[in-house]
């Protein structure tokens, strides 16, 4: 189930870590404050997902965090978001956040550690406003829709595992015939930016990331919790979004193609040329080393691949 079992054209990385800078990443987590405060106007905002009207918006709080460069906690922010919550019965629901449309820098830099050939060329994307569910989606909401539980760990909060894409697609297929709203899988490329959340970092609250900030392999401290943690056990990042580094792979829409040569720049899902085989995923996950956890990250897997390493988040225009 390691990344190096799952399908990759790429090759290897192309910068191995020194011991020096290898020793970086699981520098331990200190605290520092600072705290401001971003409030939109969410009074009577209203909006539409594919002709749907959605309900009102409403603000989600939330603390983010940035670390230094042996990743320890130097900074904290408060801020607020706009989101909206689908209910699926029985008092539970998924809470979908609004993610503003904007342009960024999509790939990695050869200069970035343990990058892939893959990550690149480095191209500019510019998307619309879309939702995206504020974490994976959970043992329970996919109980509540689908009504079995496929995962290895059973337990209400965290996320499921053990889908295909074609389950994750068949999920949006039945929330949307629900609830009349075009449910999809994301795509990479905004998959990526709602990850990054303005930022440019290999992660998105900074260059390094350690056991206090996502669920991964940890093999310099040791910390490894062998399966995948409760969603949100982590601090958001600057659009409000939990598990975006590590705990599971999430899969996208799009078709594996071995690097950004002729990719889409308006944010849609690349689904013409590239291989039909294989599925994108994205994230990294409590399996894998931390460098599998970067935003730029990409993998291929077949779609029909069902392992505890994989899950999905769900996307609404």
């Amino acid at each position: 189930m390691h990344p190096s079992s799952t399908v990759n054209p790429a090759k290897k990385p192309s910068h191995p870590l020194t011991r020096r800078q290898f020793l970086k990443l699981g520098g331990l987590s200190g605290i520092g404050f600072l705290a401001a405060l971003a409030g939109p106007n969410f009074g009577g905002k209203m909006a539409k997902a594919q002709g749907q009207q959605i309900p009102q918006l409403s603000p989600w709080k939330f603390t983010t965090v940035t670390v230094n460069e042996t990743g320890e906690i130097i900074q904290k922010i408060c801020k607020e978001v706009p989101y909206f919550h689908e209910p699926l019965g029985k008092g539970l629901g998924i809470d979908l956040i609004q993610i503003p449309g904007g342009s960024f820098l999509m790939g990695s830099p050869p200069t970035e550690l343990e990058r892939y050939d893959s990550e690149g060329p480095q191209h500019s994307v510019t998307l619309p406003d879309f939702f995206l569910s504020q974490s994976p989606i959970t043992q329970a909401q996919w109980q509540a829709v689908m009504g079995n539980n496929p995962s290895t760990w059973q337990q209400d909060n965290l996320p499921v595992e053990n889908v295909s894409w074609h389950d994750a697609v068949e999920f949006c297929h039945r929330l949307a015939q629900k609830t009349g709203r075009g449910y999809r899988l994301p795509s990479e490329a905004e998959w990526e930016y709602a990850c990054r959340a303005k930022s440019s970092t290999p992660f998105y609250f900074g260059e390094k990331i350690t056991a206090k900030l996502g669920n991964y392999d940890d093999i310099l401290t040791g910390i490894h919790p062998h399966q995948t943690t409760p969603v949100g056990s982590f601090p958001a990042n600057g659009f409000g979004l939990v598990d975006m580094h590590g705990n599971l792979w999430e899969w996208c829409q799009d078709l594996w193609h071995n690097n950004y040569e002729g990719a889409p720049t308006d944010g849609s899902a690349w689904e013409v040329g590239g291989n039909p085989e294989f599925r994108m995923l994205r994230g990294g996950s409590w399996h894998d080393l931390p460098w599998y956890s970067r935003a730029a990250q990409r993998f291929g897997k077949e779609p029909d691949s069902q392992e505890a390493i994989a899950g999905f988040r769900i996307a609404v225009s």
